[in-house]
């Protein structure tokens, strides 16, 4: 149970300083999540960070709690799950308090606004990171192209559901692999 305990703990350490120092967003955590939980902490492998990250995007809710969630669960049960969310949760909580009480006051200041405008690029660049970082480790054949390049339009240029493209995608890649394994035989 001790061991338990210390280990929650340092997942809520590590994603309470991912969670206090990331802006953009859960898609500009993922590259940050996993430096920290598969290269310095060693807790998991860079297989389990890319099916983690399948499966935050397709449930219900923010991509970076999800992340912490199942990443807390796989190193430590529940009590890993509930301390790595509650670190992640907790630092964009306590800054939105204060800045809500804080902006109006501040926001027509030039240095805030470049400020903001500053912190957009970083995130665009941590998002484009996020992106290769994923796409270095996802299969590279025909089918996966293919899902890559119909799941963008109908996002990006479609305006379709992400959720009903993510379905799409996940049909579509369960069929194709059963007819793989039936070819095969």
């Amino acid at each position: 149970m001790r061991e338990t305990f210390k280990k929650a703990l340092q997942l809520f350490v590590t994603f309470f300083k991912i969670g206090a120092f990331t802006f953009g967003g859960g898609y500009a955590m993922i590259p940050l999540i996993s430096k920290e939980v598969v290269e310095n902490k060693k807790w998991i492998t860079d297989d389990d960070i890319l099916e983690i990250v399948a499966i935050a995007e397709s449930t219900p809710g923010p991509i970076a709690i999800n992340s912490a969630t199942f990443v807390g669960f796989k190193v430590c049960g529940f009590w890993g799950s509930f301390f790595a969310t509650l670190g992640t949760v907790l630092p964009s909580f306590c800054i939105i308090f204060i800045i809500s009480f804080l902006l109006e006051q501040f926001k027509d200041i030039k240095a805030v606004q470049y400020a903001f405008e500053g912190i957009r690029a970083g995130v665009l660049a941590l998002l484009l990171k996020a992106i290769v970082t994923m796409y270095k480790k996802c299969p590279k054949n025909l089918v996966s192209y293919i899902i890559m390049a119909a799941s963008f339009i109908l996002t990006a240029l479609l305006d379709i559901p992400v959720l009903a493209v993510l379905i799409g995608c996940a049909v579509f890649g369960l069929v194709t692999s059963l007819m793989a394994e039936r070819r095969a035989k």
